[in-house]
């Protein structure tokens, strides 16, 4: 078990705030609630997010996604249980999360635009990349998941 490093929202208030807008945006964008959850949690497994895998899992079960997607997201690519929209969404997370690596294809781009409009799209990227930062924030600062 490890101890929080240091208490962020009270430090850098202003700084948090600014995060807070980022997802304020993203929940007014019409992105789907439930899918913004699976690829907060696709990220999150990826950084190895305690905190936010904590948070998103119960999230998503509160606005009724199963146990068997939450479960097999770390293998959707296997996993028969999501669409072609959620696919192509979960592709972008993973390309853009691991962006050092993969620099982003033009084919997981081109995908997610296959299903996405130019708005969506947009609102898609800035949810993964808020994600991304939150993990980061959580990781560095060593936030312990709530109860």
């Amino acid at each position: 078990m490890f101890s929080q490093r240091m208490d962020l929202p009270s430090l850098a208030p202003e700084a948090y705030e600014a995060m807070r807008g980022l997802e304020a945006y993203i929940r007014q964008s019409g992105l789907d609630r439930r899918l913004y959850e699976l690829i907060k949690i696709r990220a999150s497994q990826i950084n190895g997010c305690v905190f936010c895998l904590n948070m998103h899992t119960r999230e998503a079960r509160a606005l009724g996604e199963t146990e068997q997607r939450i479960y097999a997201l770390n293998a959707w690519q296997e996993a028969p249980y999501y669409t072609e929209k959620e696919r192509a969404a979960l592709a972008l997370t993973e390309a853009i999360t691991r962006v050092a690596e993969t620099r982003v294809p033009d084919e997981v781009f081109e995908a997610a635009r296959q299903h996405f409009d130019e708005k969506e799209l947009a609102a898609l990227i800035i949810g993964i990349t808020t994600i991304n930062a939150w993990n980061r924030l959580a990781i560095a600062t060593r936030i312990p998941p709530k109860d």
